[in-house]
């Protein structure tokens, strides 16, 4: 081959080469938004990323009080937390068989670490300081904390939140109930805190304290059903002004969280959520408000 051919060979050989590299190199266009996953496509009806591919694995703890469920069985679909559950998971695309209930405690429910259910409901309160370690769902229901004292103690008289300040006052711990002595009642004696709420209300007929703090619907229960010589002396106002809700508890950093706020907000929208209130918690009256 001619010498001068051979280099022009050469040459626009290597111009190929360098112009392959520069596309190689070059930036390439983003993603179009249209080609991206939609909403619906990442919350597939029954396909989610769950524990159990093709299953939805629920944590509660144990006992499973009322009225948030009933008969300490999460699965029978009854109380308002369990009809809940079964509501969203519909929503999800998972139906009654495809849900599988897990022991979980309640603190341990919201405490750092690898979670073992892919959501937990458990009358569990949305805080800043829990959203450090796991994720929520928007609130499922709003609610209140209130006091309940034997008929017979001088606590049931209480009209404010000063009146409670002289009383030995009990709560469950790692609950807002307890926060809410600590923070607004700041009473003049160390609370009394329990590892279960049925340690507070052995506590209370026994006497052990004069009142223990539990949520509204809780405290209505409690003294109908449970402890019929008590009663419900009052409610707190909103801590702050905020209205506490509770959230479906996840992992930190989940991939089914925004999907499963999305079930709730959509039961939520069309009254589902309003219409399990009204069976289930039905008996919760309002109670004098403690300032």
């Amino acid at each position: 081959m001619h010498l001068a051919h051979r280099a022009l060979r050469v040459y626009a050989c290597s111009a190929v080469l360098l112009l392959a590299a520069a596309a190689g190199c070059a930036p390439q266009p983003e993603e179009n938004a249209a080609d991206k996953p939609s909403a619906k496509e990442t919350c597939a009806k029954g396909g989610l990323p769950t524990q159990t591919s093709g299953k939805l694995t629920v944590g509660t703890d144990k006992p499973a009080y009322a009225p948030w469920f009933q008969d300490d069985d999460p699965a029978n679909g009854k109380g308002y937390e369990s009809a809940v559950a079964y509501a969203v998971a519909k929503q999800l695309g998972y139906g009654k068989s495809d849900v599988v209930w897990q022991t979980v405690p309640f603190n341990s429910s919201f405490a750092p670490g690898e979670k073992k259910f892919d959501f937990d409901i458990n009358q569990v309160s949305i805080s800043d300081a829990r959203k450090k370690a796991v994720d929520f769902s928007s609130g499922y229901y709003t609610v209140r904390q209130a006091v309940i004292a034997l008929k017979s103690s001088k606590a049931a008289d209480a009209k404010s939140v000063a009146d409670l300040k002289g009383f030995k006052l009990g709560a469950q711990v790692g609950t807002t109930s307890l926060d809410y002595i600590n923070d607004v009642v700041q009473p003049k004696q160390k609370p009394a805190v329990y590892q279960k709420n049925d340690f507070a209300k052995s506590a209370l007929k026994n006497g052990q304290v004069d009142a223990i703090v539990v949520d509204l619907p809780t405290a209505f229960y409690i003294t109908s059903a449970e402890v019929t010589d008590a009663e419900v002396v009052g409610q707190f106002e909103d801590a702050g002004g905020e209205p506490e809700q509770f959230g479906l508890v996840l992992a930190k950093g989940s991939s089914l969280t925004s999907c499963v706020t999305g079930a709730v907000d959509a039961l939520r929208k069309d009254g589902t959520l309003a219409a399990l209130e009204q069976k289930w918690l039905s008996d919760v009256v309002d109670a004098p408000v403690l300032k």
